[in-house]
């Protein structure tokens, strides 16, 4: 379906849920994959969690663990796992948690990639987490497969339950489970504890500390789907689409077992449109068997940006005439091509991708994004006329690769470590059985500029031997890797598609010497600026938001993309970033404590590019006009005036007064130098000779009032759903004062609770988590949650502490409906 947000781009260019989904249904549209087929039981582990800090080097302040050396040895003498611990002086929360974002900022060099936030084994008394949790299972649930599955958590977790070891991970990306079947007790309480020790990270940016994703227990028969192993391969003809589908069924009992697989493909409108139906099999006891079938479906609906159609595969297993379990898959029917001459195709159409890079973490919540705040920051994309984003550096979250699938944004999917390793492999196959049936994923991407690799042969044996496995589990998509360095040389000579971060200079010639292999930019850009700057301020870490400043080994936006829309055969590329993120603060260091490559900053607030890339990647008229017109202290001084559209011609008038007209340039900007004077100055975008869009900037008065809109203006009461609420700083005349800096105090009442606050600052060290924030360049965020009530949620600001007159106190209500709530223990 399309989406079009002109209307909305005050409130912060988030979808709301109505123009998302349109429909009431107790399955979540915002919370992932489908809910969990009868007998299978899959339930949310989010709620009821107790937390407190350990120590990386003090066992005594580390809940005594590891005093020594003998712990593991001792099975079942882990007390804090046992209904003896006393944990009542532990914090109470619920996840997605990160409590990274709880910390101070320190000043610290060695800090400075991740945010100067205190972790490491520098800082090992806020390095270290405990996470506790008591359920209780049905006496039922005897002779029951139970797991628990993390869809994954900052860093190096050991499981504990009942007092006994459970298991352990050391990667923060990918997901993780644990057969818990023989240590439960059902019909009584069980104790769940899980250590994270954060002192290690997997990236050089900032990754959060905690269990930042979702924790889900999961109930089946001893006859049971493989997790992650189903899967739906589309081969599309002009008579229609023929299906492969394949899963692995699991037999944990001791007793042989004989089984069929079946397969019902369904439509958006849960019709069904093809049955498949597998040979029957006996698998033999504690062993597991493969099963493959075929379906056709004729006229499908292609999934698309545009059209982002999605079907569903529901596999059943029975065993005797008995089903004993099911799950659904949800998929995409569309076709995907690289071309070396020609680009990239879907659904045999050359389309340009416009692609944007991003990391997870998002202003007031870290790391720990509740699955509506997925969506949000897809809208934000879609807006500037995005269609593609990479997963840098990492296995994605699942709510972000479903919110690709459902809103219409290709992917290319990055794992984080490249290897050939055991390890290397093992992490390879859980991101591409994880998410090898989502229309969304485009290709894989196997790293991003390991340097040794890429100029070595070891590096070409090492990518070998990853691309044959991907090819082994995935054969409808092609590999890449983000390579900066010795291209041709290395791992470009086993990659299906030779990638391209930056080095515009190599690009022709590459393609020149090398031309049966296709290529993409996996990494453009890195323009620098800061939202709402305009004069470039070392002092103050401030870089101006004009289109003009890149690190020494990058592009300006316009430079980037002039050049790949030119080339047919590039089929496009990924700018670095989409959104601000912490840590690698470029180009300053201290006291930034995020980067400013973003196009958009850590709220989602557009920088002024943001246009240029809205003007060129989308398909609406588009004219921006910047910058602001307050400069009482440069009165009589030339400002760069700059015009970002993509219609005929632009003219430009100060206080009614024409300046002239300039013809539009392709994949350009215009500029004016204009002297300042206080009032107005107005840009009239021309179409066919006829004056199309205008837009003005005036100078405001000082701010008198706050103002407050959110993206949405109802939630689900739900426990998990959130809206962004946009602040502004206003003069009388209701305009929005570009320059307001003051601090803004927050009260939320109402079955709901603040989850954090932003304002775009790269220099913002104030709390994440307290109800207070400045405004920065006129604007903040704050992310409020919803309860499990229904009714209403007050969101009210106040500036107690403003310079003179106290102002009047505003307030928004966001209404929260009465939902389904996901089935949770």
């Amino acid at each position: 379906m399309p989406f079009s947000r002109r209307d909305v781009i005050r409130s912060g260019l988030a979808l709301s849920s109505a123009a998302l989904v349109g429909r009431a249904s107790a399955e979540s549209f915002f919370g992932g994959e489908p809910p969990a087929l009868a007998p299978r039981e899959r339930l949310l582990m989010d709620f009821g969690w107790k937390f407190t800090f350990g120590h990386g080097t003090d066992p005594l302040r580390d809940l005594g663990f590891g005093r020594s050396q003998e712990d593991f040895a001792k099975s079942g003498e882990f007390k804090f796992a046992t209904e003896k611990f006393d944990d009542s002086k532990w914090r109470e929360l619920n996840m997605p948690h990160d409590w990274a974002i709880e910390l101070p900022f320190v000043n610290d060099k060695s800090l400075e990639s991740h945010g100067f936030k205190p972790l490491g084994r520098r800082y090992p008394e806020t390095s270290v987490g405990w996470y506790r949790k008591t359920f209780e299972l049905p006496a039922t649930d005897a002779g029951r497969r139970i797991s628990i599955e993390f869809d994954g958590a900052m860093r190096n977790a050991l499981v504990f339950l009942n007092g006994y070891y459970i298991g352990r991970n050391d990667n923060g990306y990918a997901p993780f489970a644990f057969d818990l079947s023989d240590y439960v007790v059902p019909g009584a309480k069980n104790y769940l504890v899980v250590r994270m020790d954060a002192s290690f990270g997997d990236g050089w940016f900032y990754e959060g500390a905690g269990i930042y994703r979702h924790v889900w227990l999961t109930k089946t028969e001893s006859v049971h789907l493989g997790r992650f192993e189903s899967y739906v391969r589309s081969d599309v003809t002009a008579d229609g689409v023929t299906l492969s589908l394949g899963t692995v069924v699991l037999n944990d009992g001791d007793a042989a077992a004989n089984c069929r697989v079946s397969w019902k493909i369904l439509d958006a409108a849960k019709k069904v449109v093809a049955i498949g139906e597998a040979v029957a099999q006996k698998i033999a006891g504690r062993s597991s068997a493969s099963y493959t079938a075929a379906a056709k479906v004729k006229a499908p609906e292609l999934w698309s940006p545009e059209t982002p159609s999605l079907y569903s595969a529901v596999v059943t297993v029975e065993q005797d005439g008995k089903t004993t379990d099911a799950e659904e898959v949800r998929f995409g029917i569309r076709t995907i091509r690289f071309d070396v001459d020609k680009g990239f195709f879907l659904n045999g159409k050359s389309v340009k991708i416009k692609g944007t890079c991003n990391h997870q973490d998002h202003a007031g919540v870290g790391a720990a994004l509740p699955d509506r705040l997925q969506y949000y920051r897809l809208g934000v994309l879609k807006e500037m006329g995005c269609n593609a984003v990479r997963t840098s550096h990492n296995m994605p979250t699942p709510e972000w690769v479903e919110g690709c699938d459902r809103m219409g944004m290709m992917m290319m999917c990055e794992t984080r470590m490249e290897s050939s390793t055991q390890e290397g492999l093992a992490l390879l196959d859980l991101m591409i059985k994880r998410y090898r049936n989502s229309p969304a994923i485009i290709i894989w991407s196997m790293g991003n500029e390991e340097g040794p690799l890429q100029g070595q042969a070891l590096g070409e044996r090492v990518m070998a031997s990853m691309v044959a496995r991907s090819h082994s589990l995935d054969p409808t998509r092609l590999c890449t890797e983000a390579v900066n360095s010795n291209w041709g040389k290395g791992v470009s000579k086993s990659l299906d598609v030779e990638g391209m971060n930056y080095a515009l200079r190599e690009i022709d010639p590459y393609h020149k010497a090398h031309p049966t292999q296709p290529m993409i930019g996996t990494e453009t850009a890195s323009a620098v600026s800061t939202r709402g700057i305009y004069t470039t301020d070392k002092q103050r870490n401030w870089v101006a938001a004009y289109d003009t400043t890149h690190p020494s080994w990058a592009e300006l936006a316009e430079e980037w993309w002039t050049f790949y829309a030119e080339r047919d055969y590039l089929p496009g590329g990924f700018a670095w970033t989409g959104f601000d993120y912490r840590g690698e603060p470029t180009p300053y260091g201290w006291p930034s404590i995020n980067s400013q490559f973003g196009i958009v900053d850590m709220c989602g607030f557009p920088k002024d590019t943001f246009y240029y890339y809205k003007a060129w990647w989308g398909s609406e008229p588009v004219l921006h006009l910047f910058p602001h017109w307050n400069w009482e202290e440069r009165i009589g001084e030339d400002v760069s005036v700059w015009v970002h559209s993509n219609l005929d011609e632009v003219e430009l008038f100060l206080n009614g007064k024409s300046l002239g007209s300039q013809t539009m340039k392709r994949n350009s900007h215009l500029e004016w130098k204009v002297k300042y004077e206080p009032g107005v100055i107005e840009a009239r975008g021309k179409k066919g000779g006829a004056v199309l869009l205008t837009e003005k900037r005036e100078t405001t008065g000082k701010v008198v009032a706050l103002r407050l809109s959110a993206d949405r203006v109802e939630m689900n009461a739900d426990g998990e759903d959130v809206a962004s609420i946009r602040v502004e700083g206003i003069d009388a005349q209701g305009r929005m004062v570009p320059v307001a800096d003051d601090i803004v105090s927050f009260k939320v009442s109402g079955d709901g609770r603040l989850l954090g606050v932003g304002n775009g600052d790269p220099n913002c060290q104030e709390p994440d988590l307290e109800p207070k924030r400045s405004l920065f360049n006129g604007l903040a965020q704050v992310i409020v949650q919803a309860g499990k009530t229904s009714g209403e949620i007050v969101v009210e600001a106040y500036a107690e502490e403003w310079p003179g007159p106290k102002l009047p106190s505003v307030s928004l209500r966001v209404k929260t409906k009465k939902a389904e709530l996901r089935a949770a223990v």
